[in-house]
């Protein structure tokens, strides 16, 4: 297994691996707020690549043999902050890790975030932020597990 750069010649790959996250995080979302509509997997890589262009993005795959098994998308948008309420120097976002369910447990995920956090580090960051969808538990564990902790917990009340 190796990390590779992206490029175009794996957009179906990409597109697949975006389309399992999805039916994943639709599966664990209790009020049924995520979904999978038939554009999903063209509109949703042509949002990614545009915020890749735009933040400073990068995005790595995991190449097993000749299959694309997983990926770990990242941006930078923002600089330094500082403001009358808030002093943050420049961090990283990790908006997409996905390892396809078959090959999941086999450090691959590990392997995608450190080639990723290397990133950041070249490019001057001192931080990175990661959101996770609550209730996927499994991921929450996989990041504490690798460093991460939480900084800012959003909470909701159906009515």
């Amino acid at each position: 297994m190796e990390i590779i750069d992206y490029s175009n010649q794996y957009n179906e790959d990409v597109k697949n691996l975006l389309v399992e996250l999805q039916e994943h995080i639709v599966k664990l979302d209790k009020e049924k707020y995520n979904i999978l509509t038939p554009d999903y997997r063209e509109k949703y890589f042509e949002k990614t690549m545009n915020a890749v262009k735009k933040y400073e993005g990068k995005i790595f795959l995991a190449k097993e043999t000749d299959a694309i098994v997983g990926l770990i998308i990242g941006l930078i948008n923002n600089e330094n902050e500082n403001t009358y309420d808030f002093s943050a120097p420049k961090r990283g976002r990790v908006t997409e890790l996905i390892v396809s369910n078959k090959c999941r447990s086999k450090g691959i995920g590990e392997q995608l975030l450190n080639k990723m956090e290397s990133y950041f580090k070249e490019v001057g960051c001192k931080g990175v932020l990661i959101d996770v969808f609550a209730y996927n538990e499994k991921a929450q564990n996989f990041y504490y597990k690798n460093g991460y902790f939480n900084r800012n917990i959003e909470i909701m009340k159906k009515i």
